[in-house]
């Protein structure tokens, strides 16, 4: 059994990386659903007011809020499959309740990618708001996910993909990932493996 948390900041590649999970078969946890659903519960629209709900949540209910909202998504996944992936992690706080959750099966890969590749995707994605519509800049979302604590998160990953070459080859590597583990990566001069997962 493993639980693959994938973090990054926006435009990094998460997505995509749930998307090759769900082509496999492995069930995926979203923690941004958890956020959406909150807006709708609040009568907000999730595309302008995530930011907000998401610090909304973490000052009522704690920086683990959401990682603790995600944990019965995980373990109805791990009821019918070897492995989960939880898709946007955001916090070194969400990273420790997993760790402590599923202990040695849980594994935190880190997907990066440079400021101007990763704002280039978004505009293509087209899925947020854009400024002009009441939504952020990339660089005013990166300061929030980063205030979180998502930089000292994304420090503490078991394997840190560089996500910077084609689509397929990306793929490739989180399918690789999922299916053969960590160590199957080693040689790759796009991964980077923590001491003991190569």
């Amino acid at each position: 059994m493993t639980v693959f948390g994938i973090v990054g900041l926006p435009g990094s590649g998460k997505s995509e990386a749930a998307a090759v999970a769900r082509e496999l078969d492995v069930p995926v946890v979203t923690m941004g659903d958890v956020i959406r659903g909150a807006c709708r519960d609040r009568g907000l629209d999730p595309a302008t007011h995530h930011g907000e709900v998401a610090k909304a949540l973490r000052a009522e209910n704690g920086p683990a809020a959401i990682a603790e909202a995600s944990l019965p998504h995980i373990e109805d996944g791990l009821e019918d499959s070897e492995h989960v992936v939880v898709d946007g992690i955001r916090s070194d706080v969400e990273v420790e309740r997993f760790q402590a959750a599923f202990g040695e099966e849980f594994l935190l890969v880190s997907v990066e990618a440079p400021f101007e590749t990763r704002a280039d995707r978004l505009d293509l994605r087209g899925r947020d708001a854009s400024v002009e519509d009441g939504g952020e800049s990339l660089q005013d979302r990166d300061e929030r996910e980063l205030g979180f604590g998502m930089g000292e998160a994304m420090e503490m990953a078991d394997v840190t993909i560089e996500n910077v070459d084609s689509l397929a080859d990306f793929q490739e590597r989180i399918e690789t990932l999922l299916t053969d583990g960590p160590s199957a990566l080693a040689d790759d001069e796009r991964i980077e493996l923590a001491e003991g997962n190569a």
